[in-house]
């Protein structure tokens, strides 16, 4: 951030200016737009869904409590080749539509997918599940006293879940959204293969297209300070979520059985994002691949996903073992000091990719060129690009984007340890190095390989940052489904795609194994 921040001040503003009088404002309306039609999207899916699947008993109700969090598994870019290929012109819809109706391509109207309502449709297909579990956790843990209570003062169930319920959850609804939010902000495939203008590309533009890394930087600096902006709101939402609490007499929401319209209204309502959001694009991958070129045994093949497994492997070996150390710091030393270090940590799953790579970039590049000047004029030797030439920075860019999922989920399992069992340590002669290794790690290994697994997957999935930093001739499966998609081959870029998309649902399903298993809390005694 303090890259940015001195790169942004530092370097020229000619090319701003001449962004302000052209596209700076497209920039700020397209970023905004995107982000209040993603959030209104993910609040009402998220948060209906969330309330039938806990409350109310109709056709495939325990189904949907799973398959509503399988979206998550999509990267929206990918989301949005898939629908492209389902509905442009030379689509399934519009030549079936051609077909049955004799239309000729100028006798008819049909919605432009490539638009900024496409792309908030695409996003919010694959963030509303954050909405979704956050508030059905919540909803799970209210407790039926006070629904109860408004239902005898003759609220109808409705008004009671109006007035009562959704206010209850109401921190958890806006966790969720304002996660959405984030994630919008930083999506940098979706609106650059629809050809949409945001912050996200203005920055990649600037810095590749423009060449100039203080326009870049200036850019970085107007999206991370809104970045921060809602990490904050975020971080106020979670203080506020948890002093809600159910109090000591619990007893959960029965679930009522619907009946007639009610029952198949709710059948649909949850239907549709699965469908729309998983199914569909599924079955349009595998379609586009079947009649692709692309072999995944092929050497070049097997190249990407040598080197998608190797950035995604030693990322997550990287980050977890950082979480470890810090969720341990604070631990053993509780305090202002190690609280603050944990949030700083935390704040880059809200800071976009690209914002990262120019904060990272800038400081590297110059650390390179000085190296390289000293060693030649000191010694005679050209050392070449020590740090910006390798994937040393592009795992440092991993480890700022994705610390607070692995810090989350292991502090999560921390939590469970009760710290007796520090103190017995302590008192057997166990240093804190040797109580890490041989109490915390092994009690905390089932936290530990889910937080290797979904800082992994979040390796796997990330864009922005991977295509402005990696080494020359090292490419992802996520170059490649972006460097295809962007020359129109959308047959070849499903192949990646789909690769992507399955080792996406491995968390996922762990997630909505975890939640299906987690005990109901116990109800007072009679």
């Amino acid at each position: 951030m303090i890259a940015v921040l001195v790169a942004a001040l530092l370097g020229s503003t000619d090319t701003v200016v001449q962004l302000a009088d052209t596209v700076l404002l497209r920039y700020t309306l397209t970023t905004f737009a995107l982000m209040i039609l993603v959030a209104i999207g993910t609040a009402i899916i998220g948060t209906g869904a969330a309330w039938l699947v806990t409350t109310a008993r109709f056709p495939g109700v325990r189904v949907f409590e799973i398959t509503l969090a399988l979206p998550f598994a999509f990267p929206a870019y990918v989301m949005g080749y898939a629908y492209t290929d389902f509905l442009d012109h030379p689509g399934a819809v519009q030549t079936f539509l051609r077909d049955f109706t004799g239309w000729g391509p100028r006798d008819y109207w049909f919605p432009e997918i490539r638009s900024i309502e496409g792309a908030a449709l695409m996003l919010t297909l694959v963030l509303y599940p954050y909405v979704y579990l956050l508030a059905r956790a919540a909803f799970l843990q209210e407790s039926a006293t006070a629904h109860l209570a408004a239902r005898s003062m003759g609220q109808s169930r409705w008004g009671a879940f109006w007035r009562v319920s959704l206010p209850m959850a109401r921190p958890a609804i806006a966790g969720g959204v304002l996660l959405a939010v984030m994630e919008t902000i930083a999506d940098f495939g979706t609106v650059s293969y629809f050809g949409i203008q945001t912050f996200a590309t203005g920055i990649y533009t600037s810095w590749f297209g423009l060449a100039d890394r203080g326009a870049a930087a200036q850019l970085a600096l107007c999206l991370l300070m809104f970045a921060l902006f809602l990490a904050i709101l975020e971080r106020m939402q979670r203080g506020a979520a948890r002093s809600h609490g159910a109090g000591k007499k619990f007893e959960r929401i029965e679930p009522v059985t619907l009946r007639g319209w009610a029952k198949w209204g709710a059948f649909a309502f949850c239907g549709f994002p699965v469908l729309f959001g998983f199914l569909l694009p599924l079955i349009v991958l595998f379609e586009m691949a079947l009649g692709s070129e692309q072999n995944l045994l092929s050497r070049r093949y097997i190249g990407f996903i040598q080197n998608s497994i190797m950035l995604a492997g030693v990322a997550s070996l990287v980050t977890v073992a950082a979480a470890i150390v810090i969720a341990f710091h604070r631990r053993l030393s509780p305090g202002p000091t190690s609280s603050a270090t944990t949030y700083i940590a935390r704040i880059g799953y809200a800071v976009p990719g690209g914002v990262i790579a120019v904060g990272l970039l800038v400081p590297f590049a110059a650390l390179d060129n000085w190296i390289d000047a000293l060693s030649e004029s000191w010694f005679g030797i050209d050392t070449g690009l020590i740090f910006t030439g390798t994937i040393t920075v592009l795992t440092m860019a991993y480890v700022v984007r994705f610390m607070a999922a692995a810090l989350n989920t292991y502090d999560g399992g921390l939590a469970t340890v009760n710290p007796n069992m520090d103190a017995v340590s302590r008192t057997l002669g166990a240093s804190p190095a040797s109580m890490l290794r041989r109490v915390h790690v092994p009690m905390l290994m089932p936290s530990v390989l889910t937080a290797l697994l979904i800082v992994f997957v979040d390796v796997m999935k990330e864009l922005p940052a991977t295509l402005i930093m990696r080494p020359f001739n090292f490419d992802t499966l996520a170059v490649q489904a972006h460097r295809l998609a962007s020359d129109e081959r959308l047959g070849g870029a499903a192949v990646p795609s789909l690769v992507i998309v399955a080792v996406g649902l491995i968390p996922v399903i762990l997630l909505c194994r975890t939640l299906a298993k987690k005990p109901a809390p116990p109800r007072s005694a009679p």
